[in-house]
């Protein structure tokens, strides 16, 4: 049967030899592909001037649904979805030029592993922490995850931080 060569951007395999390889790398699919891949990662002032350059999709404004999706080369974002848009690049222009307007200080995630290892550390072994480490604790929100973790959607739920009254548990005596 012989090699074949997957495409992780086309989500495609086919029998690799170089007439074969060449045609999928200049194909026009390929390229789409590749392309949707990279505008997952754009930030949010690139992706407003290209829809600002575009004219609405008619098609995606009269039945909200267009046939050529993502590869459609006319915009089908809203004015409210732009508005939305300039707020977010707003927010990150000012939290990115006064340190004050952070929510919360910016912590390494190097930082917090140290301090995370130490507390276990000090828990394991049975000793009470230093004073030092009860007042930077007393300083933090409950919850001792990075505020940039919290951001990421669809963590898994061991990765989520507790409810404010902690975890709800019965307690069920009935074994066996």
């Amino acid at each position: 049967m012989g090699k074949r060569y997957y495409c992780d951007y086309c989500d495609r395999s086919f029998q690799d030899n170089m007439h074969n390889r060449k045609k999928h790398l200049y194909g026009v699919q390929h390229h789409r592909s590749k392309k949707a891949w990279f505008d997952n990662f754009r930030d949010a002032a690139a992706i407003l001037y290209d829809e600002q350059t575009k004219k609405p999709c008619r098609k995606f404004l009269q039945t909200g649904q267009c046939v050529f999706g993502n590869n459609c080369r006319f915009s089908h974002m809203s004015e409210r979805d732009m508005e939305n848009l300039r707020m977010q690049i707003e927010d990150e222009r000012r939290s990115r030029e006064d340190p004050e307007h952070r929510a919360s200080p910016e912590r390494s995630i190097e930082e917090w592993l140290t301090r995370r290892e130490k507390k276990r550390a000090a828990l394991s072994s049975g000793s009470v922490l230093k004073e030092e480490d009860e007042e930077d604790e007393n300083n933090q929100p409950e919850n001792d995850i990075p505020p940039h973790f919290l951001t990421i959607p669809d963590l898994p739920p061991s990765l989520l931080p507790p409810p404010p009254g902690g975890w709800k548990v019965k307690v069920r005596t009935e074994w066996g």
